[in-house]
């Protein structure tokens, strides 16, 4: 059976509302390279940030 991986806010490494987090979760990668690469784009990237914060789920928290 495949797991079936969702693009979802982190609930682990949030900086502001984890979305960051989530796609360096989603793709295995640093979420400081996904969060350098928000930076480097900033006037595009922060409409992208401001959709996938209101439009992403949460993961659900782990015990």
């Amino acid at each position: 059976m495949m797991y079936k991986r969702n693009l979802r806010r982190s609930y682990i490494d949030k900086s502001i509302q984890g979305v960051c987090g989530g796609i360096a979760e989603f793709f295995g990668i640093s979420s400081l390279a996904v969060r350098l690469i928000f930076v480097l784009t900033l006037p595009t990237s922060l409409l992208i940030y401001l959709i996938l914060a209101n439009t992403l789920d949460d993961t659900p928290p782990t015990l």
